[in-house]
């Protein structure tokens, strides 16, 4: 399954975004930050993860629905999904 460039934005938006606040858990823990603060920067960054994988999920599904040359299976898809689970 080939996934579009332009249906993937929103997910490499979010992916950009997760990539931001990592570095920013990195640089809070090499300056000691509190412990809340740390641990609330890296929930929103798994968080912003998880939403882009359920996305890219979501896209390639529907991808794969709309072309009917496609190769994935049900069980494919299904898989996919509980990698993220």
């Amino acid at each position: 399954m080939q996934l579009e460039s332009d249906d993937m934005k929103p997910a490499i938006n979010r992916l950009k975004r997760a990539s931001g606040q990592l570095n920013a858990v990195i640089r809070m823990l090499e300056e000691g930050t509190d412990c809340k603060a740390v641990v609330t920067q890296l929930a929103a960054a798994s968080k912003a993860i998880d939403r882009a994988g359920f996305s890219i999920i979501a896209t390639g599904l529907e991808q794969c629905l709309a072309n009917e040359d496609s190769t994935a299976d049900r069980a494919d898809m299904e898989k996919l999904f509980l990698t993220l689970a």
